[in-house]
């Protein structure tokens, strides 16, 4: 017996022994790169290759690090907030309300057929001084001049995101709901439970993995994301991608670059690490 249980682990460590070898070449590598540069320092055209904390004082200390941090955290906040809130609904007619559910899947994907560059520009477009929008607002005589708070700020960047994220958000939580035993339904009606309570007791508990999934696909990358910033948003949008971008660009510092880069993935970690256990307690105190 032991001996069967022994070639089945080495069978099975066989077989993942070349996905393991991916993962740790294109994951576990550059990531260890990365924080090898965190502690060396830039000097003008070379790396000084000794070991300092210099870079992580100095972003720890820059008060535009700080806020530019802070910005992405809330900005990133705003559009999961924004995505899940309109998705839901959408998943819910989806799963419940419609027998023609390959044709809604199928048109919630078309936006997967064109480029994401050219879904920002689209936004810019339409949010422009001289855009779609304000020249449909003047044409119909609701405005005399545009409108110039449309655009290049934090609000066209989370409106970009929460349009270009909305399928990510759509399809965990449709597979939630669609998932559900339609006779807990019933037996919550049989039970004298209005159409509100049934939802709230019984089918929102169960659609929290969907929920959880649906906010971290759409959290995580949102942070990190410095193209829309820097088209939609302006010097009022910008966030710590744009600042790590320079670094690794413009700046040439690429050990400082890579401290902000690290500092961004915990604090995303941090950030994701409580958001799943503040909604999974929800989702038992509602149960």
């Amino acid at each position: 017996m032991a001996g069967v249980l022994r070639s089945e682990t080495g069978k099975g460590l066989a077989l993942s022994a070349p996905a393991t070898l991916y993962v740790g070449l294109l994951v576990a590598v550059p990531l260890c790169i990365l924080v090898a540069y965190s502690f060396w320092t830039q000097t003008y055209v070379e790396i000084d290759r000794k070991l300092t904390w210099a870079n992580y004082q100095e972003a720890f200390t820059d008060p535009l690090v700080r806020h530019l941090m802070i910005r992405s955290v809330a900005i990133a906040g705003a559009v999961t907030l924004a995505t899940v809130c309109l998705a839901y609904p959408i998943a819910y007619f989806i799963a419940f309300r419609t027998q023609k559910k390959t044709l809604w899947l199928l048109l919630i994907t078309i936006p997967f057929w064109s480029s994401y560059l050219l879904r920002v520009f689209s936004w810019k477009l339409i949010l422009g001084f001289n855009g779609v929008l304000n020249s449909a607002l003047i044409s119909l005589g609701l405005i005399q001049e545009p409108l110039t708070f449309l655009l290049y700020n934090e609000f066209a960047v989370v409106l970009t995101l929460a349009h270009a994220w909305a399928p990510f958000a759509i399809l965990p939580i449709y597979v939630s709901l669609q998932k559900i035993d339609r006779s807990l339904l019933e037996a919550a009606t049989d039970l004298g439970c209005s159409k509100l309570e049934r939802f709230v007791r019984v089918t929102l508990p169960l659609t929290v993995p969907g929920i959880i999934a649906a906010c971290l696909i759409i959290f995580i990358p949102t942070v990190g994301d410095y193209v829309t910033p820097a088209l939609v948003g302006g010097s009022q949008g910008k966030m710590v991608a744009n600042l790590i971008q320079v670094q690794f660009g413009a700046a040439n510092n690429w050990p400082l670059g890579a401290t902000l880069s690290l500092l961004a993935m915990l604090s995303v970690g941090c950030v994701a690490i409580v958001f799943v256990v503040a909604v999974t307690a929800l989702g038992r105190r509602i149960r």
